[in-house]
Protein backbone atom coordinates (compact mmCIF):
# COMPACT_ATOMS: atom_id res chain seq x y z
CA UNK A 1 0.00 0.00 0.00
CA UNK A 2 1.72 3.33 -1.32
CA UNK A 3 1.18 6.21 1.52
CA UNK A 4 1.87 9.76 -0.28
CA UNK A 5 1.69 11.14 3.35
CA UNK A 6 3.73 9.27 4.63
CA UNK A 7 6.42 11.05 7.35
CA UNK A 8 8.16 10.30 10.40
CA UNK A 9 5.64 10.01 13.13
CA UNK A 10 6.63 11.56 16.65
CA UNK A 11 7.62 8.65 18.57
CA UNK A 12 9.96 7.68 15.72
CA UNK A 13 13.77 6.44 17.27
CA UNK A 14 16.53 8.59 15.84
CA UNK A 15 19.76 7.45 17.68
CA UNK A 16 22.83 5.70 17.20
CA UNK A 17 24.78 2.53 18.15
CA UNK A 18 27.65 0.67 19.84
CA UNK A 19 28.72 -2.34 21.31
CA UNK A 20 30.36 -3.50 24.34
CA UNK A 21 34.07 -4.37 23.18
CA UNK A 22 34.07 -1.97 20.67
CA UNK A 23 33.91 1.13 23.26
CA UNK A 24 34.40 0.58 26.69
CA UNK A 25 37.18 -0.58 27.25
CA UNK A 26 39.44 -3.15 29.70
CA UNK A 27 37.25 -5.84 28.86
CA UNK A 28 38.56 -9.79 29.09
CA UNK A 29 36.64 -11.84 26.51
CA UNK A 30 37.07 -14.63 24.06
CA UNK A 31 37.91 -11.58 21.55
CA UNK A 32 40.28 -9.73 23.82
CA UNK A 33 42.31 -13.32 24.56
CA UNK A 34 42.52 -13.94 20.87
CA UNK A 35 43.69 -10.26 19.98
CA UNK A 36 46.73 -10.74 22.02
CA UNK A 37 47.02 -14.10 20.76
CA UNK A 38 46.85 -12.38 16.94
CA UNK A 39 47.85 -8.84 16.49
CA UNK A 40 51.39 -9.06 15.44
CA UNK A 41 49.82 -11.74 13.09
CA UNK A 42 47.42 -8.87 11.40
CA UNK A 43 49.87 -6.16 11.20
CA UNK A 44 52.34 -8.47 9.36
CA UNK A 45 49.28 -9.66 6.81
CA UNK A 46 47.74 -6.29 6.60
CA UNK A 47 49.35 -4.88 3.35
CA UNK A 48 48.10 -8.58 1.72
CA UNK A 49 44.66 -7.90 3.11
CA UNK A 50 44.27 -4.46 2.30
CA UNK A 51 46.38 -2.48 0.83
CA UNK A 52 43.94 -1.82 -2.42
CA UNK A 53 41.65 0.17 0.28
CA UNK A 54 41.35 3.78 -1.43
CA UNK A 55 42.76 4.97 1.56
CA UNK A 56 46.09 2.58 2.63
CA UNK A 57 48.45 5.28 2.56
CA UNK A 58 46.46 6.92 4.73
CA UNK A 59 46.50 3.80 7.41
CA UNK A 60 49.43 1.83 6.09
CA UNK A 61 51.36 3.32 9.35
CA UNK A 62 48.75 2.32 11.74
CA UNK A 63 47.57 -0.58 9.98
CA UNK A 64 51.35 -2.45 10.39
CA UNK A 65 51.46 -1.79 13.99
CA UNK A 66 49.99 -5.14 16.15
CA UNK A 67 48.78 -2.46 19.17
CA UNK A 68 46.09 -1.04 16.27
CA UNK A 69 44.50 -4.86 16.67
CA UNK A 70 44.28 -4.74 20.77
CA UNK A 71 41.26 -2.95 21.63
CA UNK A 72 42.64 -2.06 25.37
CA UNK A 73 41.34 0.98 26.45
CA UNK A 74 39.00 1.31 22.69
CA UNK A 75 37.65 4.36 23.37
CA UNK A 76 36.98 4.41 27.34
CA UNK A 77 33.27 4.48 26.97
CA UNK A 78 32.77 2.19 30.10
CA UNK A 79 34.41 5.18 32.09
CA UNK A 80 33.14 8.45 29.79
CA UNK A 81 29.59 7.35 28.84
CA UNK A 82 27.98 10.09 30.62
CA UNK A 83 29.89 12.53 28.20
CA UNK A 84 29.21 10.06 25.20
CA UNK A 85 25.39 10.46 26.40
CA UNK A 86 25.41 14.35 26.41
CA UNK A 87 26.91 13.81 22.53
CA UNK A 88 23.01 12.36 21.84
CA UNK A 89 21.44 14.78 23.44
CA UNK A 90 23.48 17.66 21.00
CA UNK A 91 22.16 15.55 18.73
CA UNK A 92 18.72 15.81 19.46
CA UNK A 93 18.72 12.16 19.73
CA UNK A 94 16.21 9.41 21.52
CA UNK A 95 17.38 6.34 21.24
CA UNK A 96 20.82 4.66 21.59
CA UNK A 97 21.84 1.08 21.31
CA UNK A 98 24.40 -0.67 23.58
CA UNK A 99 25.56 -4.04 24.41
CA UNK A 100 25.97 -5.31 28.04
CA UNK A 101 29.15 -7.02 28.14
CA UNK A 102 28.60 -11.08 29.25
CA UNK A 103 32.18 -11.46 30.47
CA UNK A 104 32.00 -8.34 33.10
CA UNK A 105 28.87 -9.66 34.16
CA UNK A 106 28.80 -13.06 34.77
CA UNK A 107 33.20 -13.59 34.67
CA UNK A 108 32.86 -16.73 35.86
CA UNK A 109 30.16 -19.57 35.11
CA UNK A 110 27.48 -19.04 37.82
CA UNK A 111 29.26 -16.16 39.55
CA UNK A 112 27.34 -12.77 38.86
CA UNK A 113 29.20 -9.51 39.41
CA UNK A 114 27.37 -7.21 41.49
CA UNK A 115 29.40 -4.09 40.30
CA UNK A 116 28.88 -4.77 37.09
CA UNK A 117 25.04 -5.46 37.42
CA UNK A 118 25.40 -2.14 38.93
CA UNK A 119 27.21 0.27 36.52
CA UNK A 120 24.77 -1.14 33.80
CA UNK A 121 22.00 -0.18 35.72
CA UNK A 122 23.30 3.51 36.60
CA UNK A 123 24.25 3.51 32.69
CA UNK A 124 20.66 2.84 31.68
CA UNK A 125 19.57 5.25 34.26
CA UNK A 126 21.50 8.21 33.01
CA UNK A 127 19.79 7.47 29.62
CA UNK A 128 16.31 7.83 31.00
CA UNK A 129 17.13 11.04 32.79
CA UNK A 130 18.13 12.28 28.99
CA UNK A 131 14.97 11.05 27.93
CA UNK A 132 16.63 8.50 25.43
CA UNK A 133 15.10 5.18 24.63
CA UNK A 134 17.52 2.27 25.78
CA UNK A 135 17.84 -0.27 23.04
CA UNK A 136 19.88 -3.24 24.65
CA UNK A 137 22.01 -5.98 23.22
CA UNK A 138 22.85 -9.26 24.89
CA UNK A 139 25.42 -10.53 22.96
CA UNK A 140 27.20 -8.63 19.75
CA UNK A 141 30.00 -11.37 19.40
CA UNK A 142 32.22 -11.31 22.50
CA UNK A 143 32.08 -14.15 24.95
CA UNK A 144 32.87 -14.79 28.54
CA UNK A 145 35.90 -17.00 28.06
CA UNK A 146 34.98 -20.09 30.33
CA UNK A 147 31.74 -19.91 28.09
CA UNK A 148 34.12 -20.00 24.65
CA UNK A 149 36.78 -22.71 26.58
CA UNK A 150 33.18 -25.13 26.51
CA UNK A 151 32.42 -24.89 23.09
CA UNK A 152 30.71 -21.58 23.17
CA UNK A 153 27.52 -22.11 20.78
CA UNK A 154 28.99 -25.23 19.22
CA UNK A 155 26.90 -27.27 21.40
CA UNK A 156 23.24 -27.43 21.79
CA UNK A 157 24.03 -28.03 25.83
CA UNK A 158 25.72 -24.86 25.82
CA UNK A 159 22.59 -22.44 25.09
CA UNK A 160 21.13 -23.21 28.61
CA UNK A 161 23.28 -20.49 30.14
CA UNK A 162 22.68 -17.86 27.46
CA UNK A 163 19.26 -18.53 28.62
CA UNK A 164 20.44 -18.17 32.00
CA UNK A 165 22.32 -15.18 31.48
CA UNK A 166 19.23 -13.09 29.61
CA UNK A 167 16.78 -13.95 32.37
CA UNK A 168 19.42 -12.15 34.91
CA UNK A 169 19.96 -9.60 32.59
CA UNK A 170 16.25 -9.15 32.29
CA UNK A 171 15.22 -9.26 35.45
CA UNK A 172 18.49 -7.12 36.92
CA UNK A 173 18.69 -4.15 34.16
CA UNK A 174 15.34 -5.04 32.55
CA UNK A 175 13.07 -2.22 34.46
CA UNK A 176 12.79 0.86 31.76
CA UNK A 177 13.92 -1.19 28.97
CA UNK A 178 11.63 -1.93 25.97
CA UNK A 179 13.77 -3.14 23.11
CA UNK A 180 15.87 -5.66 23.49
CA UNK A 181 18.34 -7.50 20.86
CA UNK A 182 19.04 -11.23 21.86
CA UNK A 183 21.79 -11.46 19.55
CA UNK A 184 23.51 -9.46 17.01
CA UNK A 185 24.39 -10.10 13.35
CA UNK A 186 24.05 -13.88 13.48
CA UNK A 187 25.19 -14.36 9.85
CA UNK A 188 27.81 -12.38 10.29
CA UNK A 189 29.56 -14.57 13.67
CA UNK A 190 28.76 -17.41 11.61
CA UNK A 191 30.66 -16.10 8.12
CA UNK A 192 33.70 -14.06 9.79
CA UNK A 193 34.43 -16.97 13.23
CA UNK A 194 33.16 -20.07 11.50
CA UNK A 195 33.26 -20.04 7.53
CA UNK A 196 36.30 -17.52 6.53
CA UNK A 197 37.86 -18.49 9.80
CA UNK A 198 39.08 -14.54 10.57
CA UNK A 199 37.86 -13.91 14.16
CA UNK A 200 37.63 -16.23 17.10
CA UNK A 201 37.72 -19.41 17.20
CA UNK A 202 38.96 -18.91 13.87
CA UNK A 203 37.80 -21.95 12.73
CA UNK A 204 36.70 -23.21 8.47
CA UNK A 205 34.28 -25.79 9.09
CA UNK A 206 30.92 -25.84 7.28
CA UNK A 207 29.17 -28.33 9.46
CA UNK A 208 30.38 -26.62 12.55
CA UNK A 209 29.02 -23.35 11.01
CA UNK A 210 25.17 -24.57 10.12
CA UNK A 211 25.52 -26.12 13.69
CA UNK A 212 26.23 -22.61 15.40
CA UNK A 213 23.38 -21.24 13.60
CA UNK A 214 20.95 -23.64 14.67
CA UNK A 215 22.00 -23.42 17.99
CA UNK A 216 22.16 -19.36 17.89
CA UNK A 217 17.82 -19.77 16.45
CA UNK A 218 17.74 -21.98 19.49
CA UNK A 219 19.42 -19.35 21.71
CA UNK A 220 17.19 -16.42 20.76
CA UNK A 221 14.02 -18.65 21.26
CA UNK A 222 15.28 -19.68 24.62
CA UNK A 223 16.19 -16.37 25.66
CA UNK A 224 13.37 -14.82 23.96
CA UNK A 225 10.92 -16.40 25.84
CA UNK A 226 12.50 -16.23 29.07
CA UNK A 227 13.12 -12.39 28.68
CA UNK A 228 9.11 -12.14 28.57
CA UNK A 229 8.41 -13.86 31.45
CA UNK A 230 10.20 -11.77 33.60
CA UNK A 231 8.19 -9.16 31.65
CA UNK A 232 5.69 -9.06 28.81
CA UNK A 233 6.49 -5.50 28.70
CA UNK A 234 9.80 -6.19 26.56
CA UNK A 235 9.97 -6.46 22.90
CA UNK A 236 12.48 -8.82 22.15
CA UNK A 237 14.53 -9.57 18.15
CA UNK A 238 17.82 -10.45 16.85
CA UNK A 239 19.76 -7.42 15.05
CA UNK A 240 20.11 -8.73 11.17
CA UNK A 241 22.56 -8.07 9.09
CA UNK A 242 20.95 -7.43 5.76
CA UNK A 243 22.89 -7.35 2.35
CA UNK A 244 19.88 -6.13 -0.18
CA UNK A 245 20.98 -9.03 -3.41
CA UNK A 246 19.47 -8.11 -7.03
CA UNK A 247 20.22 -9.15 -10.30
CA UNK A 248 22.12 -6.56 -12.28
CA UNK A 249 21.32 -7.78 -15.88
CA UNK A 250 17.76 -10.25 -17.12
CA UNK A 251 19.59 -13.11 -17.08
CA UNK A 252 18.12 -16.43 -15.71
CA UNK A 253 20.93 -17.50 -13.74
CA UNK A 254 21.45 -13.63 -12.55
CA UNK A 255 17.92 -13.87 -11.34
CA UNK A 256 18.21 -16.99 -9.39
CA UNK A 257 21.64 -16.72 -8.48
CA UNK A 258 20.31 -13.38 -6.21
CA UNK A 259 17.69 -15.26 -5.18
CA UNK A 260 19.71 -18.50 -3.76
CA UNK A 261 22.23 -15.67 -1.78
CA UNK A 262 19.41 -13.33 -0.60
CA UNK A 263 17.92 -17.01 1.10
CA UNK A 264 20.98 -17.93 2.57
CA UNK A 265 22.05 -14.69 3.38
CA UNK A 266 18.39 -13.45 5.11
CA UNK A 267 15.83 -16.14 5.13
CA UNK A 268 17.45 -19.60 5.86
CA UNK A 269 17.74 -17.74 9.60
CA UNK A 270 14.84 -15.36 10.04
CA UNK A 271 12.21 -18.04 9.05
CA UNK A 272 13.46 -20.16 11.95
CA UNK A 273 13.29 -16.85 14.68
CA UNK A 274 10.77 -14.37 13.30
CA UNK A 275 7.43 -16.05 15.21
CA UNK A 276 9.81 -15.31 18.38
CA UNK A 277 10.34 -11.45 17.48
CA UNK A 278 8.26 -8.33 18.52
CA UNK A 279 9.53 -6.58 15.69
CA UNK A 280 12.82 -6.85 13.56
CA UNK A 281 16.50 -5.41 13.69
CA UNK A 282 18.12 -4.77 10.66
CA UNK A 283 21.32 -3.62 10.09
CA UNK A 284 22.47 -2.24 6.70
CA UNK A 285 26.10 -1.17 4.72
CA UNK A 286 26.00 -2.66 1.83
CA UNK A 287 24.20 -4.27 -1.16
CA UNK A 288 25.32 -7.10 -3.91
CA UNK A 289 24.29 -6.95 -7.82
CA UNK A 290 24.99 -10.40 -9.12
CA UNK A 291 25.52 -10.74 -12.90
CA UNK A 292 25.41 -14.48 -13.66
CA UNK A 293 27.00 -16.42 -9.85
CA UNK A 294 28.91 -13.67 -9.47
CA UNK A 295 28.73 -10.46 -6.77
CA UNK A 296 29.78 -7.21 -9.40
CA UNK A 297 28.64 -4.48 -7.87
CA UNK A 298 28.61 -0.70 -9.04
CA UNK A 299 31.33 0.56 -6.17
CA UNK A 300 30.97 3.88 -7.54
CA UNK A 301 31.62 4.99 -4.45
CA UNK A 302 33.14 3.05 -1.26
CA UNK A 303 33.68 3.31 2.35
CA UNK A 304 37.46 3.21 3.80
CA UNK A 305 36.45 -0.50 4.03
CA UNK A 306 36.10 -1.12 0.46
CA UNK A 307 32.25 -1.22 1.19
CA UNK A 308 30.17 -0.42 -2.01
CA UNK A 309 28.44 2.25 -0.91
CA UNK A 310 24.47 2.09 -1.94
CA UNK A 311 22.33 3.83 0.96
CA UNK A 312 19.42 3.93 -1.59
CA UNK A 313 18.91 0.38 -1.54
CA UNK A 314 18.53 0.47 2.18
CA UNK A 315 14.37 0.78 0.79
CA UNK A 316 14.16 -2.16 -1.31
CA UNK A 317 15.96 -3.94 1.71
CA UNK A 318 13.10 -2.66 4.00
CA UNK A 319 10.18 -3.29 1.75
CA UNK A 320 11.12 -7.26 1.19
CA UNK A 321 11.63 -8.12 4.84
CA UNK A 322 8.67 -6.14 5.77
CA UNK A 323 6.49 -7.71 2.35
CA UNK A 324 7.90 -11.29 3.62
CA UNK A 325 7.80 -11.01 7.69
CA UNK A 326 4.71 -8.57 7.97
CA UNK A 327 7.04 -7.05 11.59
CA UNK A 328 7.59 -3.96 12.36
CA UNK A 329 11.25 -2.83 11.79
CA UNK A 330 13.74 -1.33 13.60
CA UNK A 331 16.86 0.04 11.58
CA UNK A 332 19.57 -1.55 14.58
CA UNK A 333 22.50 -0.35 12.35
CA UNK A 334 23.26 1.40 9.51
CA UNK A 335 26.85 3.95 8.98
CA UNK A 336 30.13 4.27 6.90
CA UNK A 337 33.62 4.15 7.78
CA UNK A 338 34.57 7.66 6.36
CA UNK A 339 37.60 8.87 8.35
CA UNK A 340 37.66 12.44 6.29
CA UNK A 341 33.95 12.73 6.38
CA UNK A 342 33.21 12.71 2.94
CA UNK A 343 30.63 10.53 2.48
CA UNK A 344 28.37 10.12 5.88
CA UNK A 345 26.19 13.10 5.27
CA UNK A 346 25.35 11.87 1.81
CA UNK A 347 25.00 8.75 3.27
CA UNK A 348 22.72 9.53 5.83
CA UNK A 349 20.73 11.92 3.53
CA UNK A 350 20.22 9.10 1.25
CA UNK A 351 19.36 6.81 4.12
CA UNK A 352 16.40 9.31 5.21
CA UNK A 353 15.16 9.23 1.53
CA UNK A 354 15.16 5.79 1.45
CA UNK A 355 13.46 5.18 5.04
CA UNK A 356 10.70 7.86 3.41
CA UNK A 357 10.14 5.99 0.55
CA UNK A 358 9.67 2.56 1.85
CA UNK A 359 6.98 4.28 5.10
CA UNK A 360 5.54 5.95 1.79
CA UNK A 361 4.51 2.30 0.55
CA UNK A 362 3.30 0.85 3.92
CA UNK A 363 6.56 -0.38 6.11
CA UNK A 364 6.38 0.03 9.72
CA UNK A 365 9.33 1.18 10.71
CA UNK A 366 10.23 1.91 14.58
CA UNK A 367 13.82 3.85 14.18
CA UNK A 368 16.75 4.49 12.85
CA UNK A 369 20.01 4.06 14.76
CA UNK A 370 23.25 5.28 12.93
CA UNK A 371 26.08 3.19 13.02
CA UNK A 372 28.20 4.10 15.03
CA UNK A 373 28.00 7.18 18.06
CA UNK A 374 31.71 7.51 18.75
CA UNK A 375 34.67 6.02 16.99
CA UNK A 376 35.09 2.35 17.80
CA UNK A 377 37.36 -0.72 17.60
CA UNK A 378 36.34 -2.55 14.35
CA UNK A 379 37.31 -6.11 15.22
CA UNK A 380 40.12 -7.67 12.90
CA UNK A 381 40.46 -4.08 11.48
CA UNK A 382 41.69 -2.58 14.46
CA UNK A 383 41.01 1.09 15.20
CA UNK A 384 41.87 2.60 12.07
CA UNK A 385 37.96 2.54 10.39
CA UNK A 386 36.65 5.37 11.66
CA UNK A 387 32.35 5.20 11.67
CA UNK A 388 31.91 7.47 14.58
CA UNK A 389 29.40 10.80 14.52
CA UNK A 390 32.37 11.74 16.70
CA UNK A 391 35.69 11.64 16.12
CA UNK A 392 37.73 10.55 18.90
CA UNK A 393 41.22 10.90 19.51
CA UNK A 394 42.94 7.81 20.95
CA UNK A 395 45.70 9.35 22.60
CA UNK A 396 43.69 11.91 24.50
CA UNK A 397 40.53 10.34 24.24
CA UNK A 398 38.87 13.61 23.62
CA UNK A 399 35.50 13.64 21.67
CA UNK A 400 34.30 15.98 18.76
CA UNK A 401 31.31 16.02 17.04
CA UNK A 402 32.28 15.81 12.83
CA UNK A 403 30.61 18.28 10.20
CA UNK A 404 28.34 15.47 9.11
CA UNK A 405 27.10 14.89 12.72
CA UNK A 406 26.25 18.42 13.55
CA UNK A 407 24.47 18.58 10.11
CA UNK A 408 22.66 15.49 11.07
CA UNK A 409 21.26 16.38 14.11
CA UNK A 410 19.86 19.62 12.94
CA UNK A 411 17.68 17.22 10.37
CA UNK A 412 16.62 15.04 13.36
CA UNK A 413 15.79 18.08 15.23
CA UNK A 414 14.05 19.53 12.36
CA UNK A 415 12.28 15.75 12.05
CA UNK A 416 11.29 15.61 15.45
CA UNK A 417 9.21 18.79 15.43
Amino acid sequence: MIRTNASFPKKFLWGASTAAHQVEGGNHNQWSVWELENARALAMKAEYHISDLNKWDHIKDIARQPDNYVSGKAVDHYNRYKEDFDLLKKLHMNAFRFSVEWSRIEPEEGVWSAEAIEHYRQYIMELKKRDIEPVMTLFHFTLPVWFSDMGGFEKRRNVKYFERFAEKVAHELGPGVRYIVTINEPNVYLEQSYLEGSWPPAKQNKIVAWRVLENLAYAHKLAAAAIRDVSSDHLVSIAHSTTYTYAGDDSWLSSISASIMQYLSDDYFLKKIIKHCDYLGVNYYFSARVYGYRVHNPDEKQSDLGWDASPMNLQFALERLYDKYDKPILITENGIADMDDELRKWWISQSIVAMKLAMQRGVDLIGYLHWSLVDNFEWAYGKWPRFGLAAVNYKTMERRLRPSAKWFGAVIAKLRQ
